[in-house]
């Protein structure tokens, strides 16, 4: 798991709202070409975002608590090793000290890492959980202002909840952006085709994965033993807060092909420390399926 580190700061003076944009060290501006000035902002998803989000939180404390436990192994070594500094054990002689004292060190600052991390992911969320909120109020508002006599008063306040609405939908989506880049790396390995009876010496294949822009396109054959060969084995995807896996699945005969199937994977349980498998039903009966094996 990747955890590229980001300062963000997020004080809001007041309702009034100051941009969070000018306040938020975030990728080149070309990562968010489409956040630009007079660009279409996209509609924000919170109940996606709230799912990725208590799923990353997770996954970053099933990380902490690994590797405190390393450190409590590598502390209890270290104890013994200062105790017996003198002892030898057959078959093991115990490591220096000062590689000990590295290897500690080493996993501290991992560990600090990882606790920053964790507190910039909750406090990105926060400030996304604000702006929903004042987004909701203002929708709200806008609301009750349309079900009333319409006057002077009413339609200039319209506007400015208008505007405070488009306000706060932009933040959103820069936070979304933002948030993303704290969700790491996932690693595909392919497994093979199962299918039993389906799946012949012979038979070519080509599976196709997508991720959102992201694509990785393979072609494999069963072998006279049984067995599966791949032109490649594995792909770095980068997850987002809203796309799926889709993957699909074509038999080549010859020039022409056909679809076995299509499929979509969803990747909130993909953020743990243990690698994932995924095993999918390509046909609608279940007669083939696909196994990948997912490392976050």
């Amino acid at each position: 798991c990747i955890f590229p580190v980001f300062l963000f700061s997020f004080h809001r003076k007041s309702l009034s709202r100051s941009s969070v944009r000018s306040r938020m060290s975030l990728k080149s501006p070309k990562a968010y070409h489409s956040l630009q000035k007079g660009a279409v902002i996209w509609d924000p998803k919170p109940l996606q975002v709230k799912k990725i989000f208590e799923a990353l939180k997770k996954g970053l404390n099933e990380y902490l608590e690994a590797h405190q436990a390393e450190l409590d192994y590598l502390s209890g070594r270290h104890k013994d090793t200062k105790r017996n500094s003198r002892l030898e054990i057959m078959f093991e002689v115990p490591p220096s000290l000062s590689s000990l004292q590295k290897q500690i060190r080493s996993v501290e600052r991992y560990i600090r890492k990882l606790e920053f991390h964790i507190s910039k992911v909750e406090e990105l969320y926060e400030a996304y959980c604000i702006q929903c909120r004042l987004r909701d109020g203002a929708t709200n508002m806008k609301h009750a202002f349309s079900l009333s006599p319409s006057t002077k008063a009413s339609r200039e306040s319209l506007v400015e909840l208008y505007k405070n609405f488009q306000e706060c939908t932009e933040d959103m989506c820069f936070i979304e952006g933002a948030l993303e880049v704290h969700l790491g790396e996932f690693h595909l390995k392919m497994k093979g085709l199962v299918g039993f009876a389906r799946l012949c010496p012979g038979d070519q294949y080509e599976v196709f994965v997508r991720l959102g822009r992201q694509k990785w396109r393979l072609k494999g054959k069963i072998e006279t033993d049984d067995s599966q060969t791949w032109d490649e084995e594995e792909k770095i995807f980068i997850p987002n807060l809203h796309e799926k896996f889709e993957i699909k699945v074509t038999e080549l005969r010859g020039l022409a092909t056909i679809l076995v199937g299509v499929v979509t994977c969803d990747t909130i349980n993909f953020f743990t420390t243990k690698p994932q498998a995924i095993i999918v039903d390509i046909t609608e009966l279940g007669t083939i399926k696909l196994q990948l094996e997912v490392l976050w």
